[in-house]
C-alpha cells in the first residue's frame, strides 16, 4: 500500500480522482451504512434485511474488492433478476486473472454497464477493475464516497482547454499506472455520456487521452495498455424515452441543459426499468501486431482513427442482435429483410411497445418514432455494414 501511494505521487497527484485505498473502505463503509439512503437502496432489494445484517456484512469489508463482493454483486444479481429476462456471456474465458486489462466498453447504462461486467469478473474467478466515473455524476457525498468504495476513479468534465488538457495529462497517466503499476484492471466507457442513438462509437479524444501517457511509439504506448473492447447488449434500451427525448430536442436545435438530478434519475431508471435480455462479450485484446500494422501509417490522427476502427469493428460484431432490433430495421426501411428473424406477434409487441414509449413523449410523433426506430435498428445495420466490409 505505501508503495502504491509513494509511485503514485512521483509524478502526479491523484487525491481528487482516485478510489478509496484498501485501508480506507472500513471506515468510510461504517459511515455509509449510517446514509438513511443507503437502507433505502438495500430495502428497495431486499425488503427484509435489517441493518443489524448490513452492520455484519460491513464487519467483512477490508478493502474495496470486499465492498464490492458483500454488497454490489448481490445488489446487482438482485437488479439483474427483478428487471431483466436474464444474463448470458462470452469471451471471460479468454482472460488471464494475472494480467491487467483496460476494458473499453460500449456505453449504454450509466451504472450497469461496468457494475455488470464487476459481476462477471468475479463469477469467472478475474480480479474486479477501477471504473471511470464522469464529475457530473458525484451529486453528493455519499454518491461519491459510493462510487470510490467501488473503485471507481473520477473524469474530470469542466474546465477550459488549458485546464482540460492538463486533466487528461493527469487521467492518462492514472489510467496507465493503474494498468503497469499496480496491475489492475480499468473499464472506461468508449465515449463521453452514454450511446442515444444506438450507434457504438469510439471517440477519438479517448484514445488521444491514453497516448498521451506513453513514453514510447505509438504501437507500444498502446500495446502497453492491453485494451480489449467490451460490449453489452440490452433488448430493450435503458431511459430509451430519455434517449429519444434528448436526441429530438437537440435536433430541434435546442441546447439541451440537463435538470437537477437528471443523471440520478437515469441511474434509478436504469435499474428499475425492464431490459428484457442483457448479454455482455469480452473481446479479443488488440495485439501489438495489431498496432504494428497501424504504425505504418504516417498520419498520427489516421493512427488513431484506425485504432478507433478497429475497436468499433469488435463492439459491433460482438452486440448480441435481439428480434427488436431487426424489425425495428425492417420497420424503418420499410424493408422484410429480416423478417426470418423474428414472429408476427414479436412485432406487434415491439409496435406496442414503441408506441406506448412515444405517447409519453412530448413532440412531433413521426419525429419521435423515426428516432425510437433507428436507435433499436442501428446494431443490425452495423452488423450488415460489418458483411459488406469482408
Amino acid at each position: 500500500m505505501e508503495n502504491e501511494k509513494e509511485s503514485v505521487k512521483n509524478e502526479f497527484d491523484f487525491e481528487d480522482i482516485r478510489a478509496f485505498y484498501d485501508d480506507e473502505v472500513q471506515d468510510v463503509t461504517k459511515k455509509i451504512i449510517l446514509d438513511p439512503l443507503f437502507m433505502v437502496l438495500i430495502n428497495y432489494l431486499w425488503k427484509d434485511m435489517t441493518f443489524e445484517e448490513v452492520k455484519a456484512k460491513a464487519e467483512k469489508v477490508h478493502g474495496n474488492i470486499d465492498f464490492q463482493k458483500e454488497f454490489m454483486h448481490g445488489a446487482i444479481r438482485r437488479v439483474i433478476e427483478m428487471s431483466s429476462s436474464g444474463l448470458t456471456s462470452s469471451g471471460f474465458e479468454n482472460l488471464d486473472p494475472k494480467k491487467a486489462y483496460l476494458f473499453v466498453g460500449n456505453h449504454r447504462d450509466i451504472l450497469l454497464d461496468a457494475a455488470i461486467l464487476q459481476v462477471l469478473l468475479v463469477e469467472n474467478g478475474l480480479p474486479t477493475s477501477e471504473i471511470s466515473f464522469g464529475s457530473n455524476l458525484k451529486e453528493g457525498k455519499f454518491v461519491s464516497d459510493f462510487g470510490k468504495l467501488n473503485r471507481m476513479f473520477t473524469i474530470q468534465r469542466e474546465g477550459t482547454s488549458k485546464e482540460l488538457y492538463k486533466i487528461s495529462q493527469k487521467l492518462s497517466a492514472y489510467v496507465r499506472h493503474t494498468l503497469t503499476d499496480k496491475i489492475v484492471s480499468v473499464w472506461i466507457a468508449q465515449r463521453n455520456g452514454r450511446t442515444k442513438d444506438g450507434n457504438d462509437a469510439t471517440q477519438s479524444g479517448l484514445l488521444k487521452m491514453l497516448n498521451i501517457s506513453g513514453k514510447k511509439n505509438f504501437s507500444e504506448n498502446f500495446a502497453q495498455l492491453t485494451i480489449v473492447p467490451v460490449t453489452i447488449s440490452y433488448e430493450y434500451e435503458p431511459c430509451d424515452h430519455f434517449k429519444v427525448q434528448e436526441l429530438y430536442l437537440s435536433g430541434l436545435h435546442t441546447k439541451y441543459n440537463k435538470a437537477q438530478g437528471e443523471d440520478l434519475n437515469s441511474i434509478i431508471t436504469g435499474i428499475k426499468q425492464f431490459k428484457g435480455k442483457i448479454h455482455m462479450s469480452v473481446g479479443a485484446p488488440i495485439e501489438e501486431k495489431e498496432y504494428q500494422y497501424i504504425d505504418k501509417i504516417i498520419n498520427e490522427n489516421d493512427k488513431i482513427k484506425a485504432l478507433t476502427s478497429m475497436i468499433d469493428k469488435r463492439i459491433h460484431h460482438d452486440y448480441k442482435l435481439n428480434p427488436v432490433n431487426h424489425i425495428a430495421c425492417d420497420i424503418l426501411h420499410d424493408t422484410d429483410l429480416f423478417e426470418s428473424f423474428y414472429s408476427p406477434k414479436e412485432k406487434n409487441n415491439f409496435i406496442t411497445y414503441m408506441e406506448e414509449k412515444i405517447f409519453s413523449i412530448e413532440g412531433e410523433k413521426d419525429t419521435l418514432r423515426a428516432i425510437f426506430l433507428k436507435m433499436y435498428a442501428q446494431p443490425a445495420i452495423n452488423k450488415v455494414h460489418l458483411n459488406e466490409q469482408k
